[in-house]
């Protein structure tokens, strides 16, 4: 048997009969069986699903891992099937999507030669846990997948979630600043080496959501390009969701990726989370480095060094938009947060102060940590958006909150979103 080409990670927990479809689709692809490999990983499962493998044994190349129920693991389930990969090609699935004949095909042809890091993201039709789907189950279940998509693909109940993005650059992630966003493992490739060469999947996520995007954000940080690949579709097959407890998940997940994290562009994530808004994080990123650009040459050295004038010796002192050029004089046991990492690394040259990379909307701080928190003018084309975070974060850290003379008055109207 020559070896395999692609190889497909399906985490799966108490789903067997959705498992047993997919297999089924699987054993029906255009790519021959012997061109790639599928590992069926379970994160506990007490149904039948292991039996559900076996019936496969002989049919596809594929093996089974199993793990202890402790929770929602799904990431380390990931991770433990991509061990067993041997192909130069992993293609995520969850358990439930199905697909048509020319699904792995398309996978592979996305990577072309592979001689360059490329993450495929594949349409998901159907997915959508914002609306309810069931109409869709009935559907895809009496026309299968090929027919559901023939007849549906232009109903747009039936879009992937992330379609409205997609259209707004022309299904090109080469003109996002942060492609990662849209990176979903219901349906998505990568290169084994490139997977490997990040960490794999972060098993400090242990609810529903965002383990994902943290892979998808190192990958990019690795020099990985993103593409969309309209051929490589799935169609997401409805099951039950609580809206409610899945964004609660999701803003649980998403501080974890912060605490991975500790930049701006994540900090902006999680307060979308938790305000409901996370499909606005391309375009509140693009405000920042925009801002970034503009205050380059926004010094606040005589703002720190007039707003430190009445603090009595050992203050504990916090400064939100703190700059590159720091004045002596500040006490001794201040902190520095500052958004623009070329301000930062001089900030940090001059070794007096500890200084985080941050915009200050959510920081590794503990609370009351500070007596005084300082929010300069170097936050001035943020306050609109932000001001409410900044303010609840200081708030958190310092018992006396001071902002620049004129930052409440020096605002634009705020983004509508």
């Amino acid at each position: 048997m020559s070896a395999p080409e692609v190889a497909v990670v399906i985490p799966t927990y108490d789903r067997a009969e959705l498992l047993r479809d997919a297999l089924d689709h699987l054993t029906r692809q255009s790519l021959p069986v012997d061109r790639f490999e599928v590992i069926v990983s379970d994160d506990g499962s007490s149904d039948h699903t292991r039996q559900v493998v076996e019936e496969f044994t002989g049919r596809l190349d594929l093996r089974y891992t199993y793990q202890e129920d402790d929770g929602n693991r799904v990431a380390a389930a990931r991770n433990a099937g991509a061990r067993l990969a041997t192909a130069p090609i992993l293609v995520f699935l969850d358990t439930g999507p199905l697909f048509g004949p020319d699904f792995l095909a398309a996978h592979v042809a996305a990577h072309g030669d592979l001689s360059e890091p490329r993450a495929v993201v594949g349409y998901a039709y159907g997915y959508n846990p914002e609306l309810d789907m069931s109409w869709l189950l009935p559907e895809v279940r009496r026309l299968g997948p090929v027919a559901t998509v023939a007849k549906y693909a232009t109903d747009p109940r039936f879009r992937d979630i992330r379609h409205g993005l997609l259209k707004e650059i022309d299904f090109d992630f080469s003109r996002r600043l942060a492609p990662w966003q849209l990176f979903f493992t219901l349906n998505c490739s990568v290169r084994t080496e490139d997977f490997h060469a990040v960490g794999g999947f972060a098993e400090s996520f242990v609810e529903w959501g965002a383990e994902d995007l943290e892979l998808a954000f190192k990958l990019f940080r690795h020099g990985v390009g993103f593409h969309f690949s309209a051929e490589a579709w799935v169609v997401d097959v409805p099951h039950p969701r609580d809206l409610f407890d899945l964004r609660e998940q999701l803003a649980r997940q998403l501080a974890r990726f912060l605490d991975l994290h500790r930049e701006p562009v994540i900090e902006i994530g999680y307060a979308l989370t938790l305000r409901h808004l996370l499909w606005s994080w391309e375009a509140d990123y693009a405000d920042l480095l925009e801002w970034q650009a503009e205050a380059e040459d926004l010094g606040v050295a005589a703002e720190l060094t007039e707003a430190v004038r009445d603090l009595p010796p050992g203050t504990r002192l916090v400064v939100f938009g703190a700059g590159g050029d720091i004045p002596d004089g500040l006490p001794e046991t201040t902190t520095l947060v500052e958004f623009d990492p070329e301000h930062v690394a001089k900030a940090r040259e001059s070794g007096r102060h500890p200084v985080l990379y941050a915009l200050g909307l959510s920081t590794e701080l503990a609370g009351h940590s500070a007596d005084v928190v300082l929010i300069t003018s170097r936050l001035s084309g943020l306050w609109a958006r932000w001001s409410a975070e900044l303010r609840a974060e200081a708030n958190r850290i310092g018992r006396d909150v001071r902002t620049a003379p004129g930052l409440e008055t020096n605002v634009e109207k705020a983004h509508d979103r």
